[in-house]
């Protein structure tokens, strides 16, 4: 007799279900409201969570390793890892924005930003020393709402 695992063809239709059906699934399963990420989050997060549920999750060993993997990048500062996390765009990241006729172009690094070869913490120092005026540095990139919706 063969047993047929239902798991495949769940996560299978994860891709053609409604994003209202998606919410639904991760009140059921994560027992809380699903965050104000794209439909694709709530994808990937529902197929790890249901194949957790079903077969198991990480090994102690294995989350050990990945916390410590963590605090090399971030030193522990739990708040300074969910920034980054929650706000940062992507370390290489590159920002690009036309001021008075000149391509400025930013890149995101791990400590904060590069400009013209320089290390800056924040993006408004940046649109300062651009505009000589005080700004938003995420508004300033076009990031306003990626920062806000978070």
């Amino acid at each position: 007799m063969t047993t047929h695992d239902p798991i495949p063809a769940r996560l299978a239709a994860l891709k053609s279900t409604p994003t209202l059906d998606l919410k639904h699934q991760w009140r059921e399963l994560f027992d809380s409201e699903p965050p104000l990420f794209n439909r694709r989050y709530l994808e990937s997060r529902l197929a790890y969570r249901i194949q957790e549920l079903a077969y198991g999750g990480l090994k102690p060993e294995t989350v050990r390793r990945l916390e410590r993997l963590g605090e090399e990048l971030d030193g522990g500062d739990r708040k300074k890892s969910r920034i980054r996390a929650d706000m940062m765009p992507i370390t290489g990241t590159r920002l690009i924005r036309e001021w008075q006729g000149v391509e400025h172009v930013v890149t995101v690094t791990t400590d904060g930003f590069e400009w013209q070869g320089r290390p800056y913490r924040s993006l408004s120092a940046i649109a300062r020393a651009i505009t000589g005026t005080r700004w938003n540095g995420w508004v300033f990139f076009g990031l306003k709402n990626h920062r806000r919706g978070r």
